[in-house]
C-alpha cells in the first residue's frame, strides 16, 4: 500500500481551499443555486449585511456583487433595505425563501466538511481550527478588516 505524501503547509491549504469551493460548488446545484449565490446566503445566514462588507467577504468588484445581488433579489431570495445608520447605503437580507434555502446550504456545506472531516481526532480539529484562527487573525493585523462574524 503506497502511502499519500505529506504536503507543504502552504499546498495544503491551498487544496484545502479548493475542496471547500468544491463543497459549495455541490451543495450549490442541489439547490439550484450558483457557488457565489451559496456563498452569499450562507453570509446571509446570521442577519442583513451591507454591500461594502459583502464585496470584502466575497471578494468581488462592486459591480459583479451589484449583479450577484439583482439575480438573488430577482430570484426571491435576498431584500436591500435602507441602513438606519447611513441612509445612502443598503443592507441585503434574506426573504423567507431565501432564509430556508440559505439554512438548507449552509447545513449542507457544514455537513459535508464535517463528514470529510470525520475521522479526524477532535484534538487535531482543536489544533487546525486555532491554526485557521491564528492566519485569519494575522490577516486583520495586516489588512485592518475583521472577518466577517457572520462567516462564523
Amino acid at each position: 500500500m503506497t502511502k499519500e505524501p505529506v504536503l507543504q503547509f502552504t499546498d495544503a491549504l491551498v487544496r484545502l481551499a479548493h475542496l471547500v469551493q468544491q463543497v459549495f460548488g455541490e451543495v450549490s446545484r442541489e439547490h439550484d443555486l450558483t457557488p457565489q449565490q451559496a456563498q452569499l446566503l450562507c453570509l446571509l445566514v446570521g442577519g442583513s449585511v451591507g454591500m461594502s462588507e459583502l464585496t470584502r467577504s466575497l471578494h468581488l468588484e462592486k459591480s459583479s456583487l451589484t449583479g450577484l445581488v439583482d439575480r438573488a433579489e430577482k430570484r426571491g431570495l435576498v431584500v436591500r433595505t435602507r441602513d438606519s445608520r447611513d441612509r445612502r447605503a443598503c443592507r441585503i437580507e434574506l426573504t423567507c425563501d431565501g432564509a430556508r434555502i440559505a439554512v438548507r446550504a449552509h447545513n449542507g456545506v457544514t455537513e459535508r466538511l464535517e463528514a470529510l472531516a470525520g475521522e479526524l481526532p477532535q484534538e487535531h480539529r482543536d489544533v487546525l481550527a486555532s491554526a485557521i484562527g491564528g492566519i485569519l487573525a494575522e490577516h486583520t493585523s495586516q489588512t485592518g478588516r475583521v472577518w466577517s462574524p457572520s462567516e462564523s
